[in-house]
Formats: C-alpha cells, sequence, structure tokens
C-alpha cells in the first residue's frame, strides 16, 4: 500500500503550501510596525534569515501553542491586557486549523497556518523578552528626562539619571527562545523567564487585591522595576547598603538584622542618580571640593566678598598651578571660567559633615554625614544636589566595619567629637595635648555592596508590610506612560 493509493481522498482546502505560507508571513512582518527589540528580531528571523517555521509542520501544530496561551491568559495578573498579545486571534485560528474550518479567502488553510506561525512567534517573544528583563528600558526612559543646562535644543544632552549595569535581551537570548519552542521546551523555558525577585510575587498578590486605580498604577510601575535584573555583583560577605529614594531611607542589611536611617537625597531639579557600588572606604573630616556646578550658580555670586569665603571656611585654589587665591583677587568670571577651585575645609560646618562613606560611581555622588540635621524632621527631604546626607553616620560607620575593636570605635568617636566610650578614650580626650583628629580614613572589607534604588512601594524592614511613598521625581508616570499599552 501506497500513499498514491489514498490520493482520490486529497483535497485542495486542507493542503499546507509551504511557499504561500512563506509569502504570507513576510506580508505580516512587512504590515508590522512593531520597533521593539522582539518586534525588530522577529522579522529579522523570518525576512532576513528566512528562519524555518517553528509552530507549524504538515500535520498543523501542537501542544506548545496550549503552554503559550495559558502562560498569556494570565497576564491579568500583572494588570495587563491578553489581547496585547493576540491571545484571541491565536485561540480563533487554532480552533479553525484543529477543526478544518477552512473557507476560500480569509481563512483559507495557508492563511490561518501563517498567521499562527507570525502570531505565536510574536507573543512568545514579547511576553518571555518582557518578563525576563522587563518590558521597559529604564536607560533609555530614565536617562532621556532631564536635558543639561546650555545643551543645544537641537540636539541636547540629557542628565544620566540610571546607571545600573541590568541585563538586557539580544539575538542570542531570542535565538535561544526560539530553539526552546523547536526542541520542545515551551514550558519550561517560560517558568525560567519568570521575575526572580520574592518583592514581585508580593506586588502581584496586594494588585489583586486593590481596586483602586492609583495605587494599581504605583503597583504596575513597581512590579515592571522587580523585572530589572542586575547583573553579577560581589556578596560584601551578606551585607549590602540599599537607599531608596522615595521613601528618603537607607537601610543596612546583615542576615536578619536591618539598620535603619533617615536620608536626603536631591532634589527634583538635581536628582540623586540610580545606580549600584559598593562602599570602599570612609574619610574622617573630609575636605569638601566644591563640584564645578555649585561654584557657578551660587559660590561665584560671592567672589570678592572675603567675609563670605572666611564664614564658610572655603579656599580658592588654582588648578594648574596650586597657588591659593584670595577671595579679594577673583571675580565671577573666573570662577565661572572652571581654571579655580573652591573647596571647604574639613572639620566643624563643613557641609560634608565628619565623615564620607566613598563609592565609586560616574557622578561624584557619595554617602556623607551632614552640618545641616533639621531637615531629617521633614517628610520631604529632598535638599541636596545629588549626594546622599546620612542620618546616622557613626552607626553606618560602625556596620561597615563589622565587628572592630572598641578602642578603634572609639578613635572615629573621638575624630568626629562623639563621647568616647572606653576609659582609655575618656583619657585620651581629656589629655588636652592629644589631636583630636585620629582617624583620617578607615578602609571597607571586603566592599559593601550599595544599591541607590526607587521603589514607591517598598516593604518595611522590620514589618514585612508594604509602604508607599511619593513618586517624588515623577518616575512612576513616565513608567507607567511607556508601560500604558500592555495594560487592561
Amino acid at each position: 500500500m501506497t500513499v498514491e493509493a489514498f490520493s482520490d481522498l486529497r483535497t485542495a482546502a486542507y493542503v499546507l503550501d509551504a511557499g504561500k505560507i512563506r509569502d504570507n508571513i513576510e506580508a505580516l512582518c512587512r504590515a508590522d510596525g512593531d520597533r521593539t527589540l522582539s518586534g525588530r528580531y522577529l522579522r529579522k528571523y523570518y525576512l532576513t534569515d528566512k528562519g524555518r517555521f517553528i509552530w507549524i509542520d504538515r500535520l498543523g501544530t501542537d501542544g506548545r501553542s496550549d503552554t503559550l496561551l495559558a502562560y498569556v491568559s494570565r497576564v491579568g495578573e500583572m494588570g495587563f491586557a491578553s489581547s496585547v498579545f493576540g491571545d484571541s486571534a491565536i485561540a480563533a485560528d487554532l480552533r479553525r486549523i484543529r477543526s478544518l474550518d477552512f473557507d476560500n479567502a480569509e481563512n483559507c488553510i495557508n492563511k490561518v497556518a501563517s498567521r499562527l506561525e507570525y502570531r505565536l512567534t510574536k507573543a512568545f517573544l514579547k511576553y518571555s523578552s518582557g518578563q525576563r528583563f522587563g518590558f521597559v528600558n529604564p536607560q533609555y526612559l530614565l536617562n532621556r528626562l532631564d536635558v543639561l543646562e546650555d545643551s543645544p535644543s537641537t540636539t541636547p544632552a540629557y542628565r544620566r539619571l540610571f546607571d545600573v549595569p541590568i541585563e538586557r535581551p539580544d539575538n542570542s537570548f531570542f535565538s535561544d527562545a526560539l530553539r526552546r519552542v523547536s526542541a520542545d521546551s515551551v514550558g519550561s523555558f517560560l517558568a525560567e523567564v519568570q521575575p526572580r525577585d520574592t518583592l514581585y510575587y508580593k506586588f502581584q498578590r496586594e494588585l489583586k487585591a486593590s481596586g483602586d486605580k492609583a495605587y494599581r498604577k504605583k503597583i504596575i510601575c513597581n512590579m515592571e522595576r522587580c523585572r530589572w535584573r542586575e547583573k553579577d555583583r560581589q556578596d560584601g560577605n551578606g551585607k549590602r547598603v540599599v537607599v531608596n529614594i522615595p521613601a528618603y531611607h537607607l537601610y543596612s542589611f546583615d542576615g536578619d538584622s536591618v539598620l535603619d536611617m533617615k536620608v536626603g537625597c536631591g532634589t527634583r531639579k538635581t536628582k540623586t542618580p540610580l545606580l549600584t557600588s559598593e562602599i570602599e572606604r570612609m574619610e574622617v573630616n573630609p575636605v569638601w571640593n566644591i563640584p564645578v556646578s555649585i561654584i557657578r550658580n551660587e559660590v561665584s555670586l560671592h567672589a570678592g566678598d572675603p567675609d563670605y569665603f572666611e564664614r564658610n571656611r572655603y579656599y580658592i585654589v588654582h588648578r594648574e598651578s596650586g597657588e591659593h587665591i584670595s577671595p579679594e583677587d577673583v571675580t565671577p568670571e573666573m570662577l565661572k571660567s572652571g581654571k579655580y577651585r573652591v573647596a571647604q575645609e574639613g572639620g566643624a560646618g563643613n557641609s560634608l559633615g565628619r565623615i564620607v562613606f566613598r563609592f565609586a560611581n560616574n557622578f561624584s555622588v557619595f554617602l556623607h554625614d551632614t552640618s545641616s540635621r533639621a531637615f531629617f524632621g521633614r517628610n520631604n527631604r529632598g535638599v541636596s544636589h545629588g549626594c546622599v546626607r546620612v542620618e546616622r553616620p557613626f552607626d553606618l560607620a560602625q556596620f561597615l566595619l563589622g565587628d572592630p575593636d572598641e578602642w578603634l570605635l572609639d578613635r572615629l568617636r573621638i575624630s568626629m567629637d562623639i563621647p568616647p566610650q572606653t576609659l582609655r578614650g575618656r583619657k585620651y580626650v581629656a589629655n588636652e595635648d592629644n589631636n583630636r583628629k585620629l582617624v583620617n580614613s578607615l578602609q571597607v572589607k571586603p566592599h559593601v555592596p550599595l544599591s541607590i534604588t526607587y521603589y514607591t512601594i517598598y516593604p518595611d524592614p522590620l514589618t514585612g508590610r508594604l509602604a508607599g511613598y511619593p513618586d517624588v521625581y515623577g518616575y512612576d508616570d513616565v513608567i507607567y506612560d511607556d508601560v500604558k499599552p500592555f495594560l487592561e
């Protein structure tokens, strides 16, 4: 018995033509205006690479399609609309191909098969890349908000506000995703790409329980932040420091213990950048080298006024020669030129306070003490030019040092004008001939990971309950606008 023996049963309406399917898919590609990374790879695969069919074969399609639709059907749990992923159209075409419900027009077998192949791939890549890397690219979105001063209007330059090294989808991810479809591993792959952050699932439960529109918007934005995965970092022996800007709080985690304190961050005009780094060292009674922007906008207004410079303990240095310049001999134009450095002497009254915590970053920002502490009593603590002012600097220093001997801690206290707690320290202070600045610099070993982040809903470190905070920089609005096409 041969196949030809059944040739009289052959029906044209049920014959799959690979060439026609290919032509239909390419037409769908050309008509699709999707400019996302997944959309661009989709067109590259079918148009440029002439990739083989993934979901359909001579038998139609199989259970892999149902697995994908099962995941897509649950996107309502994250506030998204399943229609964005074309679930209804895919389900309708699956029903047609499985019941052989074709006609001779738009729903002929080859058009149904081509739509299924294209739409399943599109939904699969869009969903998997979004859940694995985020549906919003913060590196693009947040770094195109604040135009730099004196930036040309034709080609504006922007202030960099997001400098967290996060993973992003690339061709290798999409290629591997399609390979997993061909290997019949759709279910395991889609399980792997789900967010890892446990906070994401806490937000998901909160979203299910809330009917408040404004609060749901806030939850959706914070769920999106949980999808952004940072690249591998040093573990700091289990220690880490997190600054959450909307909460204006710093949290130092070490196992189950948490040190929580208030902080002051940048104003809306001079935002504190979002970044990750490692705290490497501490400087006690630091000299403050005033940023050029502050010199131009504030200090230069007092050029020629020695009382102002003496009152603030500022001094002026010519950058090239290192020569100290009298305040009486400088003009506003000289200070604005960038050729002169203005610094504030260390010690009492210094704007950095008595200690600064240094970490590598691209913005010359750091954590530090402050000589102006009244703002810690306010709710809105957006007060700085970008640095983070900490409420309890000695406690943070002690946390970073780990388990130092008491004499080291007392030397640090004495250097910061804090009463010593050991007999040796009290005797040292009682001797007026002793130098009160016992400590200049301390290394943090191992370096402790630091995250300056932005969550408008965040767990209370003691109770674990979610608490909401104002969107002080307006980032929720920006993220929500970008994710809005996915919403219900």
